[in-house]
């Protein structure tokens, strides 16, 4: 049997809060973040909401000669990485540089930065552009950051398939555990609350065009119209079990028990989409039965085809309402990249209290076979939580965590 491996210090950063506790005290309740954009004039865009990270200044958390070669959402994930690294107790200097390894999800990369230098590029010329957009915007330069601040050389990567890719970053994650790694940071990030970020979102045709916060996001609501974006995410510390314990580690929030991934076949094809099997084999995984599964937290498109399938292979696996379904991400809006390590965050809370975060917003809907929870927080005895995934094209991801007590 496989080394357990353990998440042993969590570093988040999302609209309703920066760090655990502040994030959990508003998730729990279900306090609703989205709001209109303040970053840049949206008034000429079509969609004009989002899950904004406001009153973060970075001059607070990082030293000045980081801030002009990072995006935004580099400068979150760093504060992320260092806020893990305090929450497990973990001081990088006193590992073996090669032990401690980053393997991180973007969906878009630096996208902010990349904009502003072609402004300037556009502009003023050539020799305004800075030297950093030559890694800035790129997907994996959270990985190399925070690789480089804290002196980690060993197995490091970055993993680019949308909103799946931050359930697929920490299976990779496991593996160099696995390996014989000692510690491996692991998660997404993704802030592109920009115009250029914007239009791109905006090409996608998946946006919630509301500009009402209570009403813009609402997966497997009969009202669903599209999701509402988001920035942020949030960092793993990974460790083997016995390591962990031997080192004295005080937080052990669970263990990263299954995953599964598959992609979608080709539309028109007539075969079902891949969601159910990358369920069955998380499950099988991670050596649980669909019972044992106390909570999913889903990946909650708002999108009413996207839903349905995603509410038709819950069903399938665990029977019609047959497993308490949540979806917090509509407090703060979908995260891409960061999104599923949030919900990892997420459920693993929810373990340690027991109690399951509401759905925000969405009235239940008689149009889908899941027991979704909304208007208000539920309290259960959860050991075991799924957590789901998709990406455009076709990605799916599923992951199972569990307490270790």
């Amino acid at each position: 049997m496989s080394a357990r491996t353990v998440v042993t210090g969590i570093g988040v950063a999302t609209a309703n809060g920066l760090g655990v506790e502040e994030f959990w005290s508003a998730t729990r309740v279900g306090k609703n973040a989205i709001g209109p954009i303040a970053r840049f004039d949206a008034a000429q865009y079509p969609a004009r909401l989002a899950g904004e990270i406001r009153g973060f200044e970075v001059g607070d958390h990082l030293p000045s000669r980081l801030i002009p070669q990072t995006d935004r959402m580099t400068q979150l994930a760093l504060v992320a990485a260092d806020c893990a690294f305090a929450d497990a107790d973990v001081s990088p200097g006193d590992i073996p540089e090669y032990d401690m390894g980053v393997v991180t999800a973007s969906t878009s990369g630096g996208f902010e930065f990349g904009q502003n230098e072609l402004k300037k590029l556009w502009s003023q010329g050539s020799r305004y552009v800075s030297a950093y957009q030559s890694f800035a915007w790129f997907y994996a330069v959270n990985s190399g950051q925070i690789s480089i601040r804290n002196g980690m050389r060993g197995p490091s990567g970055v993993v680019v398939s949308d909103h799946a890719g931050g359930l697929d970053a920490i299976a990779q994650a496991r593996r160099q555990i696995r390996k014989g790694s000692k510690l491996i940071v692991s998660g997404g990030f993704d802030a592109s609350v920009c115009p250029w970020g914007w239009a791109a979102q905006l090409a996608g045709g998946r946006l919630s065009t509301s500009d009402e916060p209570d009403r813009a996001y609402l997966p497997f609501d009969d009202h669903a119209q599209g999701y509402v974006p988001g920035e942020g995410g949030a960092l793993l510390i990974l460790e083997e079990e016995r390591t962990a314990r031997e080192r004295g580690a005080e937080n052990i929030y669970g263990e990263i028990a299954g995953y599964g991934a598959t992609f979608d076949p080709r539309p028109g094809s007539g075969r079902e989409p891949g969601l159910r099997r990358a369920i069955e084999i998380a499950l099988a995984d991670a050596g649980v039965e669909a019972g044992d599964v106390d909570v999913v937290f889903a990946d909650a498109a708002a999108t009413p085809s996207l839903d349905r399938q995603e509410a038709e292979a819950i069903a399938a696996v665990f029977g019609p309402f047959g497993v308490p379904v949540t979806a917090p991400k509509t407090m703060i809006g979908r995260l891409y990249s960061g999104a599923a390590p949030v919900d990892v965050v997420s459920a693993l809370l929810a373990i340690r209290e027991g109690l399951i975060p509401p759905t925000t917003n969405v009235e239940r809907s008689t149009s889908y076979d899941i027991d979704l929870v909304t208007g208000q927080p539920r309290t259960a005895s959860a050991r075991t939580a799924l957590v789901l995934a998709r990406g455009y094209g076709g990605f799916n991801s599923a992951l199972v965590v569990r307490a270790t007590d």
